[in-house]
């Protein structure tokens, strides 16, 4: 048994509400792009469901991105809101993934979050367990960066970082 082999690779839902206590935290968003459907709460402005395929529409404002946490699919994400410039992606903590390194290029700050969060269900009510994995904040303009670092929320900001060619 390895250490991992505990957690599954890909989850058996890929609808994690983000709990509205913290959105509270990060100001009014413009644009969730991949909004649950059912929701008890709007985590922006205008929200678009699976449904209606958010990575083929055009972003505008303040993006509220909790992208689907399916390894193949986040880095997808994760590089369209880089792309984009300005918002706020609450991810896993995978700094070692490939999907990651948006972040590491682009992303203004980076907030990781002392203790595992909560997802909600579709009604609310948190879900029983924890996120099974540590997550983070990434932040994408200047404006959101200073949000994370004036938020509240517990964890360790990691701003003006710079990457290091490594040879192996």
């Amino acid at each position: 048994m390895t250490l991992g082999s505990h957690q599954r690779a890909i989850g058996l839902s890929q609808t994690h509400l983000t709990p509205r206590s913290l959105l509270d935290r990060l100001g009014v968003f413009d644009l969730d792009p991949c909004a649950a459907d059912p929701r008890p709460w709007d985590c922006a402005k205008h929200n678009l469901a699976f449904a209606d395929d958010g990575l083929s529409k055009r972003w505008h404002g303040r993006v509220w991105l909790n992208p689907p946490f399916d390894r193949r699919v986040v880095g997808t994400w994760i590089g369209r809101l880089a792309a984009h410039g300005d918002g706020i992606a609450l991810i896993h903590a995978r700094v070692e993934t490939d999907w990651f390194q948006p972040i590491w290029k682009d992303a203004n700050a980076v907030l990781f979050l002392r203790k595992r969060i909560s997802f909600c269900t579709p009604d609310g009510t948190p879900q029983p367990a924890n996120s099974g994995a540590p997550v983070c904040l990434a932040a994408f303009g200047a404006y959101n960066a200073e949000v994370l670092s004036t938020c509240g929320l517990e964890g360790t900001l990691v701003t003006d970082w710079k990457q290091v060619a490594r040879k192996r």
